[in-house]
């Protein structure tokens, strides 16, 4: 196999295994997104038929409905403290870039076009996508542990 091969190789094996992952995060913070705010929404809609409860059993119904709003308080939490929507959408529009850039380069189309080595810029690329998607992820995690302005920590 000659040097040139083994750069193509070694650059597609990076696009590939990039690709899917920023797939399959995207794919799994979608669904952990979804989860929560579907429970959310089950459980905001539920209390006033909870606090109905209270005329017919005081303690039960008081208490019912005290929990599901802090289940509710809970489950917005988590999605603060962890950002699903947000890397959802990050990674995906990270995986389409990278989707972009493959069929580009397959078409030897574009940058590709011109280019008198193709899988150079290719490699050049996937490695300012995932720098800029690795860059995007450290400021939401810097803004996510930042404390709010007169107030405490999320």
């Amino acid at each position: 196999m000659s040097n040139e091969q083994q750069n193509e190789n070694i650059t597609w094996q990076r696009l590939e295994t990039q690709l899917k992952w920023y797939d399959d995060k995207s794919g799994s913070n979608q669904r952990m997104f979804k989860r929560l705010k579907t429970a959310t929404l089950a459980i905001s809609v539920s209390i006033p038929l909870c606090a109905l409860l209270i005329n017919w059993h005081p303690i039960i119904g008081a208490v019912t409905t005290g929990a599901m709003g802090a289940t509710i308080t809970l489950l917005e939490g988590l999605q603060q403290l962890n950002q699903y929507r947000e890397k959802w959408t990050n990674y995906r529009s990270t995986a389409e870039a990278l989707n972009h850039e493959k069929y580009l380069y397959l078409s030897r189309a574009g940058a590709y076009l011109t280019a008198t080595n193709p899988t150079a810029v290719l490699a050049e690329n996937v490695e300012r996508l995932v720098s800029q998607e690795h860059a995007r992820w450290t400021s939401l995690q810097e803004q996510t542990q930042k404390p709010k302005a007169g107030g405490t920590p999320p």
